[in-house]
């Protein structure tokens, strides 16, 4: 039961983690001056977009961290299955 509990908790930081890079986020959980006083954390999430703002690869944002998102929980899974096989 831990290590399911465990598995969820890491699962759910990584989703809320890839939900806050993305254009989707709309919470503003925290000040202006950003996360901890880091600037680059804004309150409002879409970091990639801000990353990719003046390169050739800005109209495809929304492909990108499908992409991302789809490579981060891949090796997730891996991760998890090696660490179970391990038993």
């Amino acid at each position: 039961m831990i290590p399911r509990l465990f598995w969820l908790s890491v699962t759910g930081a990584v989703a809320a983690t890839l939900f806050y890079v993305s254009r989707f986020w709309d919470f503003r959980l925290w000040s202006r001056d950003g996360l901890f006083g880091i600037e680059t954390l804004r309150p409002q999430g879409g970091l990639l977009a801000r990353w990719l703002r003046g390169t050739e690869l800005a109209p495809f944002e929304l492909i990108l961290w499908v992409i991302g998102v789809f490579l981060v929980l891949t090796w997730l899974q891996r991760i998890h299955d090696a660490l179970r096989s391990r038993r």
